[in-house]
């Protein structure tokens, strides 16, 4: 008798038996189903943390790749700087950018009559600093020179990319072969290899002028991928880079049908993106669900394809596309971090967090340190909640054990440490309450729990902010004191007691704790 002939008579005698049962039937032992809690934990504030609990593999996904300011903000020092702090507190490999062909760089021009001109000086060294860095650039083809452009249309970005399709299909192509050879010839087939490049940006919105947009979008995509493997098979090329995890089913249908070049597929969601623009629909979904929503309908999108393995990579996330204070400067990030990678986890190869820094300037120069921006390090080079947010969940193991808790991630490290991040989420600007968990030990001789805290009394600028006055510019010394105000201090270590840890989490509180 078969397998799956055993499995359907073991499925019928449960069907007999309670939902619950069945769930945790369907969840362990048929293939691509959703695991489910097989029974609803009765006290959810107590977590039963068992390591001997099934696990799987917890890449850390969510850090491995950052979106930054476009491309020339790469030469400043203090972008730079903020670089380097993030590679030291996360698993970086990866940044994105916009522009690279944008007129600062100073790439393309025409002579007089017409015929190309290339300048690689400033790409060179964007490159060349990322790489020094020990980080690789995810490669976003875009934008349009204004010489190889059919039009002279710019976005409304205060740097005024020009959004045009090129007025001459080889000559885009040709731009970009030469851009593909110069990478390899000044940096090796080898290291270029382990790049990605990524067709322009989200060219379903106002990002892109192609009348109309989609068909015309297919046009830039074929000629560039082609472009790409024309240089060398090895190169990764990508797309379709579009918001609100659009075009996903089409844009694979489409490479499918006409040979086109395909190695992954990219696209993008925040936090407070509407229901009606994502699913079509008018459901109201909550900022804490929508990014991980939005990674299920591509992933099975995905899966659905005649190309159900390509790597899904979520070329922007965050909680909010606005410039939103309360959530993107505040502890909020902190809970929401966690939750997202919770719910994602499986579903994607990585996320990009928008952005690692705020030298950024699609809105203009920055005009005071905290005004919402999407980085993790306001100007000055003051980290954010946000910043701590990513230091703290770095350390998560990488297995992850099965825990039956929304609230909490349950990881092992290489050399068997417990490391378990619990949360008290809540709504941006909501009050909330104080959440109280116990944590319940099981198959573990671990005696103490080290115990790192984001919240407002821990990690958070904002405390010392407002006693300085809230300065639209800071002094050199007020810099200084909310660089240690921001600081995470050293984690508490806590005896634990009858394998019990009881722990206190205050509205928008992270902890993650290891467990020794």
């Amino acid at each position: 008798m078969d397998d799956s002939w055993q499995a359907f008579q073991m499925l019928r005698c449960l069907m007999r038996k309670s939902y619950s049962v069945l769930a945790f039937f369907i969840a362990t032992l048929l293939p691509g189903v959703p695991k489910v809690n097989a029974q609803a934990n009765p006290n959810p504030d107590v977590i039963v943390v068992d390591a001997s609990a099934s696990s799987h593999p917890f890449p850390h996904f969510w850090e491995k790749m950052f979106g930054s300011g476009r491309a020339v903000l790469s030469l400043r020092d203090s972008y730079r700087q903020d670089l380097r702090e993030v590679k030291q507190a996360t698993d970086l490999e990866y940044v994105r950018f916009h522009a690279i062909f944008h007129d600062e760089i100073g790439l393309y021009d025409e002579d007089n009559q017409g015929h190309p001109t290339y300048n690689f000086s400033y790409v060179d060294q964007i490159y060349d600093g990322l790489l020094a860095n020990r980080v690789r650039p995810f490669v976003e083809l875009s934008f349009m020179p204004q010489k190889l452009a059919a039009h002279n249309i710019l976005h409304t970005f205060w740097y005024k990319p020009n959004i045009s399709p090129p007025k001459d299909w080889t000559k885009w192509e040709d731009l970009i072969a030469v851009f593909t050879k110069h990478l390899i010839d000044r940096y090796g087939i080898d290291e270029v290899a382990q790049w990605y490049f990524e067709v322009w940006n989200e060219p379903n919105l106002d990002f892109w002028a192609g009348d109309p947009r989609q068909s015309t979008y297919w046009d830039l995509y074929d000629h560039a991928a082609r472009a790409i493997k024309g240089v060398n098979p090895r190169l990764r090329i990508g797309g379709p880079a579009t918001a609100q995890a659009a075009w996903v089913d089409v844009f694979i249908k489409h490479c499918v049908e006409n040979n086109v070049p395909l190695d992954f597929v990219s696209t993008h969601v925040y936090g407070n993106d509407r229901a009606q623009d994502v699913f079509g629909t008018d459901e109201n979904i909550p900022r804490d669900q929508m990014v991980c929503r939005a990674v299920t309908k591509v992933h099975k999108q995905i899966e659905a394809s005649s190309m159900a393995h390509l790597p899904l990579i979520w070329s922007e996330f965050n909680a909010s596309y606005m410039n939103e204070s309360n959530v993107t400067d505040s502890i909020y990030m902190g809970p929401w971090l966690a939750d997202t990678i919770r719910q994602c986890d499986g579903l994607v190869s990585v996320m990009s967090y928008w952005t690692f820094s705020d030298v950024f300037e699609e809105q203009g120069i920055v005009k005071t340190p905290f005004y919402g921006g999407y980085g993790l390090i306001a100007a000055g080079g003051i980290p954010k909640p946000a910043y701590n947010a990513f230091k703290l969940l770095h350390r998560l193991g990488n297995q992850r054990l099965a825990l039956d808790s929304d609230s909490a991630l349950l990881t092992r490290r290489d050399d068997g440490t417990l490391v378990i991040a619990v949360w008290n989420y809540a709504p941006p600007g909501d009050a909330g309450s104080p959440k109280t968990l116990t944590l319940r030990l099981k198959n573990t001789n671990a005696r103490h729990a080290s115990i790192a805290r984001l919240d407002r009394d821990h990690g958070d600028f904002h405390s010392a902010y407002e006693k300085m006055g809230s300065p639209r510019y800071p002094t050199q010394a007020q810099i200084q004191d909310l660089q240690r105000a921001t600081g995470l201090p050293d984690p508490e270590d806590r005896k634990l007691k009858n394998g019990e840890l009881t722990i206190t989490l205050p509205t928008h509180g992270l902890a993650v704790i290891e467990l020794k």
